[in-house]
């Protein structure tokens, strides 16, 4: 116990000290490092790149700039008609060979049967996408508990379940996982709270699991912000979710996600602007909670007059 009370008194001036120090060097060492990574990054020309949700949205278009570079694509969702659609296009822009498979990612089973496939079919992977995921309804008190469940099990297990099938077969090539989370994990946006919960827990899984695998296999988390998309989309109209805010192209978005995997990021927010966000919730965590309720009681209020 006085251990304790003596840490809460000197690691803090300490860890200030200390980052004094090892601040500088240690960014001018990340600039070198992020120049060398830029300029020797990946070619994914013939390697093998699975993506999950692959039927719309930022899955679908990372689909089309892999293909673009002359990757192999497996792309995998529930929509089969989509995905066939998807698949055509990505033919088009370049890619060699496009497998489809309908699947369901909250059932282990179907993770299973589309990373074998994948294999089976190409002999290799080199990258899993994991992207696919579901938006919520907005909660309150009295929802139904139990209908919150299925944003857990695509969101979170979803990914699980794909990495834990793929990852020897990403061992073996030394690959990359590339996780679409969201910047609402961080950010507490309100109305949102299954899933920023279940993409909060996402992060924690992977920052953990790429600290577990070191650089066997490199992992990149993707926290897009305001990305145009069916969920985005759908979101601000039914949760009035800031609107007066311009969704990034998904396009614009997939080119800096395949990008960002490419030199070998630990991590990207898109757009960059977001990012900033989060340094002023840490900062200032009162001003970011009262700027959210006055958001919210003036959304009430507007919704009030017009009904």
């Amino acid at each position: 116990m006085e251990i304790n009370k003596l840490m809460n008194i000197v690691f803090p001036p300490l860890l200030i000290i200390a980052l004094v120090f090892i601040l500088p060097p240690f960014l001018v060492f990340k600039l070198v490092c992020s120049i060398q990574r830029f300029v020797y990054k990946e070619n994914v020309a013939g390697k093998v790149i699975l993506i999950t949700g692959a039927s719309s949205g930022i899955g679908e278009h990372l689909a089309y700039e892999y293909a673009r570079r002359g990757a192999r694509l497996a792309l995998v969702a529930r929509r089969t008609d989509r995905l066939q659609k998807v698949a055509e296009r990505a033919r088009q822009m370049g890619s060699p060979d496009v497998i489809v498979i309908t699947a369901d990612v909250s059932k282990v089973e179907d993770c299973q049967r589309f990373v074998d496939k994948t294999v089976n079919h190409f002999g290799q992977l080199d990258h899993l996408v994991n992207n696919a995921g579901v938006a919520t309804a907005r909660y309150k008190v009295t929802s139904n508990i139990s209908d919150f469940v299925p944003v857990m099990d695509i969101n979170f297990w979803g990914s699980v379940y794909g990495t834990h099938f793929a990852f020897p077969h990403l061992r073996k090539r030394r690959g990359k996982m590339i996780v679409i989370s969201s910047a609402s994990a961080w950010l507490g946006l309100p109305k949102a709270s299954f899933y920023a919960a279940s993409k909060a827990a996402q992060i924690g899984f992977y920052e953990s699991l790429r600290i577990e695998v070191g650089p066997e296999i490199g992992i990149t988390i993707v926290t897009p912000g305001f990305v145009e998309s069916e969920m985005t989309r759908s979101n601000q109209q039914e949760k009035g979710k800031l609107q007066f805010l311009g969704n990034e192209p998904t396009d614009v978005c997939a080119k800096a996600i395949v990008e960002s995997t490419c030199r070998g990021d630990m991590y990207l927010t898109e757009p960059f602007w977001v990012r900033p966000l989060y340094l002023l919730k840490v900062l200032c965590p009162e001003i970011w909670d009262w700027a959210y309720h006055l958001l919210l009681v003036h959304r009430r209020r507007t919704g009030d007059k017009k009904a």
